[in-house]
């Protein structure tokens, strides 16, 4: 088992397997795979002046991407669908063994909860690596890798950039200075403007007593105005003519009736003569 298996929590995935010549072409986010499990040289091309290549993978997540699954195919074989050839970061004079081939699946990160962790190498000896899955044989190597869920990375928090305005409007600002107090070597202000500002300041506090006082409920549209009589009915009583009072005479009820009392006499014979149109035409009404 591998250092990053030892905590028993989730690993981080791998994103990316590729090819390298040395640790000087092996990109800089890359782990290159240069000693097997049982001890021997990872070196894909041995021989005496040969420059050979070596297997690297990548578990930087900032791309989003990861590898899910890997295969080894032969040459006469298609890409499986969804996979695709590892890139190759090689001298000018190396050369790959094209008999065999390592393809990946690159997914998205949120798209999928395993993926390969971890990679390793063994020999052709019967070396048999517990919760790995034995991939396939490339040029004298055995390849492996192990699945299982993996751990996202943990999300940073940027700092927020704050603009003068907001800096302004922030409450964590110090409070202003305070005034600085008079010594007793200052001039005392005069008496007179003292009481004076004392008075107004007395009138300013009853003001506002009566204002909350009142209630706004029990105030109506005449509150404040005056009441008084027309000048014409402010005359006294010995300027009235006693011969407008004396004239007036207070009639009674029989009174009332014969002087607006009506009959309705007309109103009778035209009801009565409805019957008769000619007779009512031509027979004036009687005045």
């Amino acid at each position: 088992m591998s250092l990053r298996d030892l905590s028993g929590a989730p690993c981080l995935p791998v994103t990316a397997v590729a090819w390298t010549s040395n640790a000087s072409t092996c990109p800089k986010d890359f782990t290159m795979i240069n000693v097997t499990e049982d001890g021997g040289t990872a070196n894909f091309v041995r021989g005496f002046g040969k420059s050979g290549y070596y297997l690297c993978y990548s578990s930087k997540t900032a791309g989003g991407m990861v590898v899910s699954d890997m295969q080894v195919t032969s040459e006469k074989e298609a890409t499986p669908h969804g996979y695709c050839y590892i890139p190759e970061y090689l001298e000018a004079k190396a050369s790959m063994w094209r008999k065999k081939r390592v393809c990946v699946c690159i997914v998205p990160l949120g798209t999928v909860e395993t993926a390969v962790l971890d990679i390793k190498l063994t020999t052709k000896s019967k070396v048999v690596l517990q919760h790995y899955t034995c991939l396939g044989e490339v040029h004298g190597y055995v390849l492996w890798c192990k699945k299982g869920i993996f751990a996202g990375p943990v999300p940073r928090v940027k700092p927020r950039s704050i603009s003068l305005e907001i800096k302004r409007l922030s409450l964590d600002q110090p409070a202003p200075p305070k005034p600085p107090k008079l010594s007793n070597s200052s001039r005392a202000p005069a008496v007179g403007k003292l009481s004076h500002r004392r008075s107004n300041l007395q009138s300013l506090h009853n003001v506002v007593n009566v204002c909350e006082s009142i209630n706004i409920h029990n105030i109506s549209a005449i509150d404040g105005i005056p009441f008084a009589l027309h000048p014409r009915f402010e005359s006294p009583p010995d300027t009235m003519v006693p011969s407008a009072t004396l004239n007036i005479r207070i009639k009674t009820v029989q009174d009332i009736e014969n002087e607006y009392g009506y009959s309705f006499a007309v109103e009778e014979k035209v009801k009565s003569s409805d019957s008769l149109p000619k007779a009512l035409t031509s027979s004036p009404l009687p005045q």
